[in-house]
Protein backbone atom coordinates (compact mmCIF):
# COMPACT_ATOMS: atom_id res chain seq x y z
CA UNK A 1 0.00 0.00 0.00
CA UNK A 2 2.73 2.52 1.07
CA UNK A 3 4.75 1.62 -2.51
CA UNK A 4 4.81 3.53 -5.77
CA UNK A 5 5.70 2.10 -8.73
CA UNK A 6 4.59 0.79 -11.92
CA UNK A 7 2.58 3.51 -13.16
CA UNK A 8 3.08 2.80 -17.20
CA UNK A 9 1.35 6.05 -17.62
CA UNK A 10 -1.68 5.03 -15.63
CA UNK A 11 -3.43 7.85 -14.29
CA UNK A 12 -2.65 8.55 -10.30
CA UNK A 13 -4.66 11.50 -8.21
CA UNK A 14 -2.12 13.09 -5.75
CA UNK A 15 -3.84 14.93 -2.98
CA UNK A 16 -1.49 18.07 -3.28
CA UNK A 17 -1.39 20.67 -0.38
CA UNK A 18 1.45 22.29 -1.20
CA UNK A 19 3.60 21.09 1.92
CA UNK A 20 7.11 19.43 1.50
CA UNK A 21 5.28 15.89 1.85
CA UNK A 22 2.97 16.45 -0.77
CA UNK A 23 5.20 17.93 -2.97
CA UNK A 24 8.01 14.65 -2.73
CA UNK A 25 4.71 12.75 -3.24
CA UNK A 26 3.78 14.11 -6.59
CA UNK A 27 7.34 13.93 -7.29
CA UNK A 28 7.56 10.23 -6.49
CA UNK A 29 4.05 9.50 -8.38
CA UNK A 30 6.22 11.05 -11.71
CA UNK A 31 9.01 8.77 -10.99
CA UNK A 32 7.37 6.10 -10.62
CA UNK A 33 5.45 6.62 -14.43
CA UNK A 34 2.25 8.29 -13.38
CA UNK A 35 0.37 10.76 -14.56
CA UNK A 36 -0.29 13.05 -11.73
CA UNK A 37 -3.90 14.29 -11.32
CA UNK A 38 -3.11 16.65 -8.68
CA UNK A 39 -5.41 18.20 -6.35
CA UNK A 40 -5.54 20.42 -3.84
CA UNK A 41 -8.20 21.86 -1.09
CA UNK A 42 -8.63 25.66 -0.46
CA UNK A 43 -10.48 24.88 2.58
CA UNK A 44 -10.12 28.52 4.05
CA UNK A 45 -7.01 27.68 6.28
CA UNK A 46 -5.70 30.64 7.61
CA UNK A 47 -3.33 31.72 4.71
CA UNK A 48 -2.95 31.53 0.98
CA UNK A 49 0.46 30.02 0.83
CA UNK A 50 -0.19 26.43 0.41
CA UNK A 51 -2.36 27.33 -2.53
CA UNK A 52 0.18 28.96 -4.16
CA UNK A 53 2.99 26.79 -3.64
CA UNK A 54 0.72 23.82 -4.54
CA UNK A 55 0.31 25.50 -7.72
CA UNK A 56 3.78 26.17 -8.72
CA UNK A 57 4.91 22.29 -7.97
CA UNK A 58 2.00 20.90 -10.26
CA UNK A 59 3.63 23.39 -13.19
CA UNK A 60 7.25 22.23 -11.83
CA UNK A 61 6.38 18.53 -11.59
CA UNK A 62 4.54 18.26 -14.90
CA UNK A 63 0.92 17.64 -13.47
CA UNK A 64 -1.69 16.61 -16.24
CA UNK A 65 -3.93 18.29 -14.56
CA UNK A 66 -4.76 19.89 -11.80
CA UNK A 67 -7.62 21.26 -9.67
CA UNK A 68 -7.63 23.51 -6.78
CA UNK A 69 -11.37 22.66 -5.00
CA UNK A 70 -13.13 25.16 -3.11
CA UNK A 71 -14.39 23.75 0.67
CA UNK A 72 -14.67 26.40 3.49
CA UNK A 73 -14.45 24.49 6.28
CA UNK A 74 -13.78 28.28 8.52
CA UNK A 75 -17.82 27.15 8.36
CA UNK A 76 -17.12 24.77 10.84
CA UNK A 77 -13.97 26.04 12.81
CA UNK A 78 -12.68 24.24 15.83
CA UNK A 79 -9.28 24.22 14.56
CA UNK A 80 -6.05 26.84 14.49
CA UNK A 81 -5.91 27.15 10.69
CA UNK A 82 -9.84 27.82 10.62
CA UNK A 83 -10.70 29.55 13.41
CA UNK A 84 -9.62 32.40 15.51
CA UNK A 85 -7.26 30.54 17.92
CA UNK A 86 -4.07 31.55 17.71
CA UNK A 87 -1.00 29.35 16.46
CA UNK A 88 0.82 27.44 19.46
CA UNK A 89 4.52 27.93 19.09
CA UNK A 90 6.60 27.11 22.26
CA UNK A 91 7.64 23.26 20.74
CA UNK A 92 5.90 20.25 19.59
CA UNK A 93 4.08 18.38 22.47
CA UNK A 94 2.18 15.15 23.35
CA UNK A 95 -1.45 16.04 23.28
CA UNK A 96 -3.00 16.29 19.64
CA UNK A 97 -2.20 20.41 18.40
CA UNK A 98 -5.35 22.96 18.25
CA UNK A 99 -3.72 22.73 14.57
CA UNK A 100 -5.65 19.87 14.07
CA UNK A 101 -8.22 20.65 11.65
CA UNK A 102 -11.64 18.15 11.99
CA UNK A 103 -11.11 14.49 9.68
CA UNK A 104 -9.32 16.74 7.34
CA UNK A 105 -7.67 13.78 6.10
CA UNK A 106 -11.08 11.74 6.12
CA UNK A 107 -12.84 14.85 3.83
CA UNK A 108 -10.04 15.44 1.55
CA UNK A 109 -9.10 11.45 0.78
CA UNK A 110 -12.84 11.01 0.34
CA UNK A 111 -12.78 13.70 -2.55
CA UNK A 112 -9.50 12.43 -3.89
CA UNK A 113 -11.51 9.24 -4.57
CA UNK A 114 -14.10 10.90 -5.90
CA UNK A 115 -12.02 12.35 -8.18
CA UNK A 116 -10.65 9.20 -9.21
CA UNK A 117 -13.19 7.23 -9.74
CA UNK A 118 -14.81 9.46 -12.28
CA UNK A 119 -11.48 9.75 -14.00
CA UNK A 120 -11.24 6.06 -14.30
CA UNK A 121 -8.14 6.58 -12.45
CA UNK A 122 -7.45 3.42 -9.42
CA UNK A 123 -4.70 4.99 -7.78
CA UNK A 124 -4.85 7.58 -4.80
CA UNK A 125 -1.65 9.10 -3.54
CA UNK A 126 -1.30 11.01 -0.18
CA UNK A 127 1.59 12.23 1.64
CA UNK A 128 1.28 11.18 5.45
CA UNK A 129 3.76 9.89 7.79
CA UNK A 130 3.15 8.03 11.06
CA UNK A 131 6.87 9.59 12.36
CA UNK A 132 7.95 13.05 12.49
CA UNK A 133 4.52 14.51 12.99
CA UNK A 134 2.49 16.60 15.11
CA UNK A 135 -0.06 13.89 15.96
CA UNK A 136 -2.80 14.22 14.20
CA UNK A 137 -4.97 10.57 14.31
CA UNK A 138 -5.75 11.02 10.57
CA UNK A 139 -1.90 10.66 9.43
CA UNK A 140 -1.77 6.95 11.22
CA UNK A 141 -1.28 3.72 9.36
CA UNK A 142 -4.61 2.16 10.65
CA UNK A 143 -6.82 5.13 9.14
CA UNK A 144 -5.00 4.88 5.92
CA UNK A 145 -5.52 1.13 5.62
CA UNK A 146 -9.14 1.20 6.88
CA UNK A 147 -9.76 4.04 3.96
CA UNK A 148 -8.70 1.68 1.58
CA UNK A 149 -11.43 -0.87 2.50
CA UNK A 150 -13.77 2.34 2.81
CA UNK A 151 -13.05 3.00 -0.76
CA UNK A 152 -14.24 -0.56 -2.02
CA UNK A 153 -17.18 -0.32 -0.47
CA UNK A 154 -18.13 2.91 -0.88
CA UNK A 155 -17.65 2.99 -4.76
CA UNK A 156 -18.88 1.86 -8.11
CA UNK A 157 -16.02 0.77 -9.38
CA UNK A 158 -14.98 -1.38 -5.90
CA UNK A 159 -18.64 -3.30 -5.92
CA UNK A 160 -17.56 -4.25 -8.81
CA UNK A 161 -14.36 -5.60 -8.26
CA UNK A 162 -12.24 -2.57 -9.81
CA UNK A 163 -10.37 -1.68 -6.21
CA UNK A 164 -8.48 1.40 -5.37
CA UNK A 165 -4.60 1.33 -4.29
CA UNK A 166 -4.05 4.11 -1.04
CA UNK A 167 -0.51 5.15 -1.53
CA UNK A 168 1.09 6.24 0.87
CA UNK A 169 4.85 6.16 0.65
CA UNK A 170 6.08 8.68 3.02
CA UNK A 171 4.00 6.74 5.84
CA UNK A 172 6.95 5.43 7.77
CA UNK A 173 9.76 8.27 6.91
CA UNK A 174 10.73 10.38 9.23
CA UNK A 175 11.14 13.96 7.99
CA UNK A 176 14.90 14.22 7.55
CA UNK A 177 14.58 10.73 5.23
CA UNK A 178 11.79 13.00 3.01
CA UNK A 179 14.00 15.98 2.75
CA UNK A 180 16.68 13.61 1.46
CA UNK A 181 14.10 12.42 -0.72
CA UNK A 182 13.36 15.91 -1.72
CA UNK A 183 17.03 16.37 -2.43
CA UNK A 184 17.15 12.99 -4.29
CA UNK A 185 14.79 14.19 -6.45
CA UNK A 186 16.13 17.25 -7.26
CA UNK A 187 13.19 19.45 -5.75
CA UNK A 188 13.53 23.15 -4.37
CA UNK A 189 12.55 22.81 -1.07
CA UNK A 190 11.42 26.13 -1.48
CA UNK A 191 8.86 25.52 -3.49
CA UNK A 192 6.85 23.86 -0.99
CA UNK A 193 5.15 25.72 2.09
CA UNK A 194 4.76 24.23 5.65
CA UNK A 195 4.52 27.21 8.11
CA UNK A 196 1.08 27.57 9.77
CA UNK A 197 1.57 30.92 10.31
CA UNK A 198 3.55 32.89 7.53
CA UNK A 199 4.76 36.56 8.62
CA UNK A 200 4.04 39.66 7.01
CA UNK A 201 6.72 39.74 5.10
CA UNK A 202 6.11 36.17 3.53
CA UNK A 203 8.56 34.03 5.55
CA UNK A 204 7.80 30.99 7.22
CA UNK A 205 7.84 31.85 11.81
CA UNK A 206 9.76 29.04 12.68
CA UNK A 207 8.33 28.43 15.87
CA UNK A 208 5.10 26.66 15.06
CA UNK A 209 4.70 22.64 15.06
CA UNK A 210 5.21 22.17 11.43
CA UNK A 211 7.98 24.41 10.88
CA UNK A 212 10.19 23.06 13.86
CA UNK A 213 9.43 19.36 12.51
CA UNK A 214 10.97 20.64 8.75
CA UNK A 215 13.93 22.68 10.33
CA UNK A 216 14.56 19.39 12.32
CA UNK A 217 14.26 16.97 9.67
CA UNK A 218 16.25 19.10 7.11
CA UNK A 219 19.35 19.57 9.72
CA UNK A 220 19.07 15.94 10.16
CA UNK A 221 19.38 15.20 6.81
CA UNK A 222 22.27 17.51 6.41
CA UNK A 223 20.33 18.97 3.37
CA UNK A 224 20.23 23.21 2.87
CA UNK A 225 16.19 23.79 3.85
CA UNK A 226 16.34 27.25 0.93
CA UNK A 227 13.23 28.16 2.62
CA UNK A 228 12.86 31.53 4.18
CA UNK A 229 12.25 31.61 8.49
CA UNK A 230 11.64 35.16 10.59
CA UNK A 231 13.72 33.72 13.64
Amino acid sequence: MNSLSGGNGRKAVVLLSGGLDSMVCAALAREAGFAVQALTIDYGQRHRCEIDAAREIAAQIGAERHVILPLDLRAFGGSALTDDIAVPKSGVGDEIPVTYVPARNLVFLSLTLAWAEALGARDVVIGVNALDYSGYPDCRPEFIAAFADLASLATKAGSEGDSFQIHAPLQFLGKAEIASEAYRLGLDPALSWSCYDPQADGSACGLCDSCRLRREGFAKAGVTDTTRYAT
